[in-house]
């Protein structure tokens, strides 16, 4: 790891007086970044990011694979002559490995975290594993036609009357509190405890067991109705619960840098998120977007822009977007009044995308009056009259705050970015204007192992009937990872030198055709 810092005043960001290589042109417009900007440059380090996560199991925040990712970027932009610097901040890690599953007969994983939890009981959650018969103790299937909250399931020790020992409890939500079920488990010689939900409406998917429930030493998890009637419609199935997890304070890092030219007082600051999801290479979410800003960083290593640029990989994000979090809760008064707009770009390359653009003038209604800052609207229309201009087709996407941008216009910097979808289901209307496949996710691997480069663990029906209409790098869509590779470059490049639309401030000095003035920024987009 090289230099880390706990905080980053903004002074510090400077960029090395190392000379850029000769081999890379001035990209001082937008029809020369967007040209220097490649599709094959941004692969390169998709590449290199899934090559890390070969090697380490995954780039999460916490994680060796994190740290590696950290030093690629690192490397890159040392060598396109920038000074990055790392800034490290605390974080509460967990790792869950906890496991439910049926081993015989009918083999079933059970997924944590959407069929089960592990229990989070006040006195704690001891860790074991434990295999034998299941038993269900007054499990009523199916439970629709019961008032709710009227299973007496494992409320009473003679519930458990001629209990097996070293059997798998399978009990249900109800009258008692979940401390109660499981130590009566416990006590009738249960080597595990599966809770199961009720059943009724409202009364079906997870909810964490909370409760005093000291002296118990065996694991106990949660299930979903769904998943504790499929368990319960085979008894004495063999099954195994395992309550395993690390919770611990880690430390995870942000990597910013910037260029030697501009005005520091009105800087554009441009971010991805460069952290995956536990147990995935994090190709689409988030590669794409930091391989993209990488390639743009680097193609600008030559730009003497009028408004200084600020890249950030931010680390944590998928922890609850930690790293931008800490570090504008770092800034100063000042520092932040320097910060003219914000630039974010999560998942810009989803395989069943759509060109979604963050509704900065709220014109879908979705955002709170006064949450979205002045000047983002401007932001849109800048991504906006990209994308018309090449005849492609876009739409708004929800500005919620959910991505790195949240913590910028919480103090009320104008933000803006690009989004090709997650778990959202793509509409017909949308497979109109977009090809590929309505009623299936924008991204089907979304924070799952399968968001890859290689196409490990996808649907290959599903991803066969994608390839129809689109060519895919394993989780990418190159062609919308191209296109907004592009508007990524082009927006930086255009407010790096006339940030006026956004926030009235006009700066002298040479555009080179990217800054110009207002008029000369509604033609700066084509080819």
């Amino acid at each position: 790891m090289r230099t880390v810092y706990a905080g980053v005043a903004i002074a510090a960001l400077v960029v090395a007086g190392a000379a850029p290589s000769a081999a890379v042109p001035n990209n001082n417009s937008v029809k020369k970044l967007t040209k220097a900007v490649t599709v094959d440059g941004v692969i390169d380090h998709l590449e290199a990011l899934q090559d890390i996560a070969d090697e380490h199991g995954d780039r999460a925040a916490g994680r060796e694979g994190y740290d590696a990712s950290v030093d690629y970027v690192v490397d890159q932009l040392e060598g396109a002559g920038y000074d990055p610097v790392v800034q490290a901040f605390p974080f509460d890690y967990f790792e869950e490995n906890s496991e439910l599953i049926r081993v015989s007969p009918n083999p079933r994983t059970f997924v944590n975290e959407t069929d089960f939890l592990r229990n989070t009981f006040d006195s704690g959650s001891p860790e074991g594993t434990a295999t034998g018969p299941l038993v269900p103790v007054g499990v009523v299937v199916p439970a629709a036609g019961l008032p709710p909250n009227s299973n007496t399931s494992g409320c009473e020790a003679t519930d458990f009357a001629g209990f097996p020992a070293g059997g798998i409890a399978l009990v249900q939500r109800g009258t008692c509190g979940f401390n109660v079920k499981v130590l009566n488990a416990q006590a009738a010689g249960a080597a595990g405890v599966v809770v199961m939900n009720e059943g009724q409406p409202g009364r079906t998917g997870l909810i964490n067991m909370i409760g005093d429930a000291t002296g118990l030493t065996i694991p106990a998890v949660f299930a979903t109705s769904a998943a504790g009637e499929d368990l319960a419609a085979t008894p004495g199935a063999t099954v195994t619960v395992t309550v395993d997890y690390v919770a611990e304070t880690r430390t995870a890092y942000n990597v910013l840098a910037e260029t030697s030219h501009g005005d520091d007082r009105n800087t554009v600051m441009v971010g991805a998120h460069l952290d995956s999801v536990q147990g995935g290479a994090g190709i689409n979410d988030n590669g794409t977007g930091s391989a993209a800003l990488l390639e743009t960083a680097i193609q600008m290593q030559k730009v003497k822009p009028n408004n200084t640029v600020r890249f950030a990989w931010w680390g944590a994000e998928e922890s609850g977007l930690l790293g931008s979090e800490h570090y504008v809760a770092n800034l100063t008064p000042a520092e932040a009044d320097d910060i003219a707009l914000y630039l974010n770009f999560d998942m810009i390359g989803s395989p069943n995308y759509m060109f979604g653009v963050y509704d900065g003038d709220n014109s879908g209604g979705t955002a709170a009056p006064g949450f979205i800052p002045e000047g983002s609207a401007q932001i849109e229309d800048t991504f906006e009259k990209f994308y018309a201009d090449r005849g492609i087709p876009f739409q708004d996407t929800e500005f919620s705050g959910r991505s790195d941008y949240g913590p910028f216009i919480a103090i009320d910097i104008p933000a803006g970015g690009l989004f090709t979808g997650a778990e959202g289901v793509k509409t017909a209307a949308e497979e109109e204007l977009y090809g590929g496949v309505a009623g299936a996710a924008y991204d089907p691997c979304y924070h799952a192992f399968c968001d890859n480069l290689r196409g490990d663990g996808q649907n290959v029906a599903l991803y066969d009937q994608l390839e129809e209409d689109y060519t895919l790098v394993g989780n990418v869509n190159e062609y919308a990872l191209d296109v907004n590779s592009d508007a990524l470059a082009a927006a930086t490049i255009t407010f790096a030198f006339d940030t006026s639309t956004v926030n009235g401030v006009r700066k002298p000095g040479k555009s080179h055709g990217a800054g110009k003035s207002t008029d000369a920024m509604q033609d700066r987009f084509a080819r």
